[in-house]
């Protein structure tokens, strides 16, 4: 549907073009108005081809009463941008990507290794989580292992907080930060 939309509106576009052009060739005397007036005449009283103008016609004027009164993305998919819709017998709640992304940075700021963190949290039609979380870790970290607990707990946080499963955590470390040394007095 998108490829449709944006076609029509190149179609669209393109005659709004040609149509302001001509017109303000007429207006600054630059064409003949009565050459334009026969040759317009000419175009919608023809058989085929005032058939084919009416066709065009009823077709813009249902793209923009489309594009005037309904938005291309639903409203469902408008809010699976913004996160996930729970929904059960009491009412509707919605767990927003930022709540998410809460979750992830608070279990990985509890990890003594980890520095820094930040969380990107993407969502698919189905509601499958997908996380990435960017790490600076401190030199005396073990990646491996720091990564597979961190996956591990993410996980875990997730499922007991909201009743997600969340399909990857995807974890990338950055940097490792320089030990830093006490000062010598």
């Amino acid at each position: 549907m998108k490829f449709l939309e944006k076609s029509t509106l190149l179609i669209y576009s393109t005659i709004m073009l040609i149509v302001s052009i001509l017109l303000s060739l007429l207006v600054f005397g630059w064409l003949d108005m009565e050459l334009m007036g026969n040759l317009l005449k000419d175009i919608i009283t023809g058989d085929m081809s005032g058939k084919i103008i009416l066709g065009v016609s009823v077709v813009f004027i249902l793209l923009s009463i489309k594009s005037i009164f309904f938005s291309s993305s639903s409203k469902k998919a408008n809010n699976e941008l913004q996160g996930i819709l729970l929904e059960n017998e009491n009412g509707k709640l919605m767990i927003s990507k930022e709540t998410i992304e809460n979750l992830v940075n608070s279990v990985a700021l509890n990890f003594q290794s980890a520095e820094e963190v930040v969380t990107r949290v993407e969502l698919d039609k189905e509601s499958n989580v997908k996380i990435y979380v960017n790490l600076v870790v401190n030199s005396e970290a073990i990646i491996k292992d720091l990564s597979a607990n961190l996956q591990a707990k993410i996980k875990e946080k997730i499922k007991i907080a909201t009743d997600l499963e969340v399909k990857e955590v995807n974890i990338t470390v950055k940097k490792v930060a320089p030990k830093q040394e006490e000062e010598e007095e």
